[in-house]
């Protein structure tokens, strides 16, 4: 399963005022596994910064004036994301200012090129009710060390939230089983190893098992 987590950071708090996206990061996992597959770019907002939002991220508008525009990455952005599960802390936020750059290059909406968006501070939400779920909160409660982070930044965000999810979702993991071999030989075999008897499970009864994962999943709010 491709999963891409996500963060962005921008020039104030709300799009529909005419903020705009400053930095995008994705980071790529495969079977929970994260790849060296990343996309990082910097955007030139051609607008003010808020003051507030540059002291949560640090970012100036000197140092975005020689970054390319949105619509320049755009393409790039979508050919990387595209078929995935998005995971993002606080979706409604990086969506919300991703739909808006997207539409005003005549794009569609995000939801419309990954499979599925997954919010982590929902989730989190969800398994740790009254506590704290910042992505600094989750840290601290999964042992993930984010001594490096000083300021929010959207690679070192994405980075954290992948090695977070996978920790919050431990125990989750759906059994898979490699199905390129003949159906035929996937039948009920015993294998004698010893003192030591492997069964192989038949494929009607791995259906069955993962049928009733997804029902799980689905009742625990995934």
């Amino acid at each position: 399963m491709r999963q891409i987590f996500l963060d962005t950071e921008t020039t104030g708090l709300d799009p529909n005022q005419g903020h705009r996206v400053i930095e995008i990061a994705a980071i790529e996992f495969n079977n929970r596994q994260a790849t060296s597959n990343r996309f990082h770019f910097y955007v030139n907002p051609q607008r003010e910064i808020d003051a507030a939002a540059q002291e949560v991220h640090g970012i100036t508008l000197d140092f975005l004036n020689d970054k390319p525009l949105f619509v320049d990455i755009a393409a790039d952005f979508i050919a990387f994301i595209n078929g995935s599960e998005l995971v993002i802390h606080n979706a409604p936020f990086d969506v919300g200012f991703l739909n808006m750059e997207l539409g005003k290059i005549g794009m569609e909406k995000l939801e419309s090129y990954c499979d599925g968006i997954m919010d982590s501070l929902k989730f989190a939400k969800e398994i740790r009710p009254g506590q704290r779920n910042s992505l600094d909160a989750l840290c601290r409660a999964f042992d993930v060390d984010n001594s490096t982070r000083s300021l929010h930044g959207a690679l070192l965000d994405a980075q954290l939230l992948g090695e977070v999810y996978i920790q919050m979702t431990r125990g989750q993991e759906a059994f898979t089983i490699n199905f390129e071999e003949d159906s035929s030989k996937a039948a009920l075999q015993s294998v004698d190893h010893g003192d030591l008897i492997v069964t192989q499970p038949a494929l009607d009864e791995v259906e069955a098992h993962n049928s009733y994962l997804r029902s799980i999943n689905r009742t625990d709010g995934w």
